[in-house]
């Protein structure tokens, strides 16, 4: 719902940067059918009131610049930014600071924007007191240092990737990412304008500030979208708008040649998933569907766009959100589900063969938190040398391990199977027998 909120949020930001409503309405539609969005937005993550928070301070302190009283808002999004993600609300308060000592320096003496930040920092401040008088150095080296500062120098856990870790991740951001070299260039020509000092202090600093990191998450890069989508949404509305952003009416589409090769070319990859999916043995018509519907969309929008008719803008819209909304009725929209074992029936399975508060020892290389979720049950991931070691020292040792390794298992093992996944255990009476 907050990643929701942040929509109408972002169409508020439009109407305070853009001289007119079209471009802000292009913002908003260009953030809505963005994929990374949609998706970690529906997956309920902390990530989604970080863009919501961080879109309610922008609008307010865009807002301040015609009303002062509008600062007080920009402290509370300030606090609740922090009281979500911590250190993250100082980069992306730095982030607006320096928005507002480039573009209107008068308004970093305003009394309402510091009050507001006082306002929001002072639940801030006493949350943060509390844990420490309650956990002392725990929380210290625990929250601020290995689940926050610890991230920048440091990869937490198998989280390391290299600085165009988030380059890849952009590619994503189909189709936009199609208009946004264009749109950078329209925003570095226009850098004398609000709109877009804004998007590009934003999307810059911080794509190169989470590169540098060393911890690196898909998610982490979804705050720079809504500083895309300004960029885009502008480019979208000066062909759309061609006479009014002085473009010679007969050729609104400028590199149209160009731009219809990469839609045609999305358009063919699209076409051969569809045909992939539709022939395929075990045929996945949800897929089928999504891949057909982006195809079409892809293929009107590049004869549109070669006959430099600006409605193709219109096409790409309302296909891309026909397309996610097809994506997010399917059970494929969280692929990440597919690249590992289905856990229900894993967990069943540990339930009806292990006692509350068994622990298991697992040959998956990484934990499951759902797996420990839905079996009620500890499983803990362990190297091939730690699992013989708790087999011969454990009284009652359970161990799930792939199927494959059925045939290796000693004898007098108790068996249980679900999946490609099996539950062992040994058997109690070869232990007396030992």
């Amino acid at each position: 719902m907050l990643t929701a909120t942040s929509v109408p949020l972002l169409y508020w930001i439009g109407r305070e940067l853009f001289f007119q409503r079209s471009t802000a309405v292009f913002t908003a539609l260009v953030y809505l059918t963005s994929l990374p969005v949609v998706r970690h937005g529906r997956l309920a993550m902390l990530d989604g009131a970080v863009l919501c928070f961080f879109l309610w301070m922008m609008a307010c302190l865009l807002r301040s610049r015609r009303d002062l009283r509008w600062g007080l808002g920009i402290g509370v999004g300030f606090g609740l930014l922090f009281l979500t993600k911590g250190i993250l609300a100082i980069l992306l308060g730095a982030i607006a600071l320096a928005f507002l000592i480039w573009d209107t320096p008068r308004l970093v003496t305003s009394r309402y924007l510091w009050l507001g930040i006082l306002l929001g920092s002072t639940p801030v401040a006493l949350w943060y007191f509390a844990q420490w008088q309650h956990y002392r150095q725990v929380f210290v080296d625990a929250h601020l240092l290995n689940q926050s500062a610890k991230r920048v120098w440091e990869s937490v856990g198998p989280n390391r990737g290299d600085p165009w870790f988030y380059g890849l991740e952009l590619l994503k951001w189909v189709p936009w990412l199609v208009f946004l070299p264009h749109g950078f260039r329209l925003s570095w020509e226009n850098r004398n304008l609000s709109w877009a000092r804004l998007a590009l202090l934003w999307s810059v600093s911080y794509l190169v500030v989470i590169s540098v990191m060393q911890t690196k998450l898909p998610w982490y890069v979804l705050p720079v979208y809504p500083a895309l989508s300004l960029i885009v949404g502008a480019q979208l509305n000066r062909m759309w708008n061609p006479i009014a952003a002085e473009i010679e009416h007969s050729r609104p589409i400028a590199r149209a040649r160009i731009w219809f090769g990469l839609f045609l070319l999305l358009a063919i990859v699209a076409w051969v998933g569809s045909a992939y999916y539709a022939f395929k043995p075990d045929s996945q018509q949800d897929i089928q569907l999504v891949f057909s519907t982006l195809a079409l969309t892809f293929t009107v929008a590049a004869i549109l766009i070669i006959r430099q008719d600006t409605q193709f803008v219109s096409v790409l819209l309302w296909g891309t959100y026909l397309t996610l909304l097809v994506l997010m009725m399917s059970n494929h929209w969280v692929w990440e589900l597919a690249e590992s074992y289905p856990v229900e029936p894993v967990a069943e399975m540990i339930q009806k063969a292990t006692l509350p508060g068994q622990v298991i020892y697992t040959s998956y290389p990484y934990n499951r938190p759902s797996l420990n979720f839905y079996s009620d049950r500890a499983v803990i991931p362990a190297s091939e040398a730690d699992l013989q070691k708790h087999w011969k020292t454990d009284p009652q040792p359970y161990q799930l391990l792939k199927l494959s390794a059925l045939g290796s298992l000693p004898p007098q093992t108790q068996v249980w199977m679900a999946e490609d996944w099996v539950l062992v255990t040994r058997n109690p009476r070869s232990r007396d027998e030992e």
